[in-house]
């Protein structure tokens, strides 16, 4: 009997596990399951921590329902009753000592059409102006590889970039839009730019992708995220669950792999997947043939604060969901998520909480990151009173830092992967890597690649 061994139980691993189990059960599969996790508990970045009255997310607040299968899998897992949907509303920049409106016929800050672009106040007239040179400026050298900052800066020009685009795209994919490529972020406006001409006219004619229904992109659940972690812990039937197993080494013997854990003890696997952080998995491997793509891929870390207040959100800027954080500003923060506002399961009585971010690309994150928490909490509160004129005590603080554990797509990344899967390969057959580090970030991305990973190791054991 063939036997997987997946390593770690975040969102990946564990939706890995639950379809490894489920293609288990429906085909009769001789083949014995286990996952392993370092922690007491599964979720990785997962976790949602109830503080009354508050809902609080240590990593991502939702997931992007329109991602490939989400839904049908909630759907799957019988958690439809429990889904909750985020508030629409307006998403400003914080600039200059201001609040201003990102125009609502926007992707990520870029202009769906002309009138979007000229009603923002972001932009002077003469950056309006050359951004339009996108109209009728075709592309002749820029691929999926090309820096995506340098292909929106060569159409729209650098002030819309800098002062709309950059901040909210820089905010999504934690990094410099220089360092990051057309295929790891946003591929469709190269295809847009060399079919229609014009990357606002491809927005404009497949604006029904981006515009369908402000409510619904995002989803949730009304105990929190958490409850996708449990309820596929409670589903998978025919699998051994190991918790606060720390694996230490991995071996080849022969045609199996030897795992070995901190208090000595050992299994046996024939597959092994692991969805851990890639320099996890670089120190649990310790081969230095492995270890010139290892090192190609990067970590950048996130400090996030929430804070909440006992008075009502309607104290707020009306219909506003939060801000990202441009350049001169009197903030620290790369942005604040106004939760209680956007999400409505986070606060019983609409009591105001309130999420900031602070990133490792930000140029005061080192001296932040040195801080105790109350000074740390002192700076979210200034940055509170200078941005939304809050003044009154918390009663509510939770702070979470992930320190080198958010990926960072930088312009090589696909092919440090596409070097370090063949390398694998080679030499580590039925050996995989899954997981945010690799193929995609955001919870349904690893959801998908957890199915698709398990789909590979079933297919090949039935052969």
């Amino acid at each position: 009997m063939k036997k997987v061994v997946v390593v770690g139980g975040g969102v990946t691993g564990l939706t890995t596990m639950y379809h490894l189990d489920k293609l288990k059960r429906e085909q009769k599969i001789d083949i014995e399951l286990t996952l392993v996790e370092r922690d007491q508990e599964l979720g990785g970045k997962i976790k949602s921590v109830k503080e009354q009255p508050f809902i609080m997310e240590t990593g991502a607040d939702s997931i992007v329902a329109r991602n490939e299968g989400v839904l049908p899998f909630i759907e799957e897992l019988k958690l439809e009753d429990e889904l909750v949907y985020n508030e629409t509303g307006t998403s400003y920049i914080y600039t200059n000592g201001e609040l201003h409106k990102i125009p609502e016929d926007t992707i990520f800050g870029i202009p769906m059409s002309i009138e979007s672009l000229m009603e923002s106040t972001l932009v002077s007239e003469e950056g309006k102006r050359e951004a339009l040179k996108d109209l009728e400026t075709p592309n002749k050298m820029f691929t999926k590889d090309s820096s995506v900052g340098e292909f929106l800066e060569a159409f729209f020009g650098r002030e819309l970039v800098k002062n709309q685009i950059a901040p909210v795209l820089s905010g999504v994919y934690s990094g410099n839009l220089h360092d990051l490529t057309m295929s790891t972020t946003l591929p469709y406006l190269l295809d847009y730019k060399n079919r229609y001409g014009s990357i606002i006219k491809g927005l404009a004619e497949n604006k029904e992708k981006f515009k369908s229904s402000s409510k619904g992109k995002f989803i949730s659940f009304r105990g929190g995220l958490s409850t996708l972690i449990e309820r596929m812990e409670q589903v998978i039937k025919d699998a051994d669950i190991v918790k606060g197993a720390e694996l230490t080494g991995l071996k080849k013997q022969n045609d199996r792999y030897e795992l070995t854990f901190a208090d000595d003890k050992s299994l046996y696997a024939d597959y092994v997947v692991f969805s851990t952080t890639h320099d996890i998995t670089q120190k649990i491997m310790n081969d230095p043939l492995m270890d010139q793509h290892f090192c190609q891929l990067k970590n950048s870390s996130l400090t996030s604060i929430y804070v909440g207040f006992d008075v009502k959100d309607d104290i707020l800027p009306a219909n506003g969901t939060g801000f990202i954080t441009s350049y001169n500003s009197d903030v620290l923060c790369d942005a604040c998520t106004w939760t209680s506002r956007k999400w409505k399961h986070t606060a019983e009585d609409h009591e105001l909480l309130v999420r900031l971010f602070y990133k490792s690309t930000n140029p005061h994150y080192q001296e932040l990151k040195e801080l105790s928490e109350e000074r740390l909490t002192n700076a979210a509160l200034n940055d509170i009173s200078n941005s939304l004129g809050i003044t009154e005590r918390p009663v509510s603080v939770k702070i979470t830092d992930w320190k080198n554990l958010m990926p960072n797509y930088h312009l090589q990344h696909s092919q440090a992967v596409d070097a370090l899967q063949l390398t694998l390969q080679e030499n580590y057959p039925n050996v995989l890597l899954a997981g945010s580090s690799y193929f995609g970030v955001g919870i349904g991305a690893c959801m998908q690649n957890g199915k698709e990973t398990a789909e590979a190791i079933i297919e090949n054991v039935v052969g």
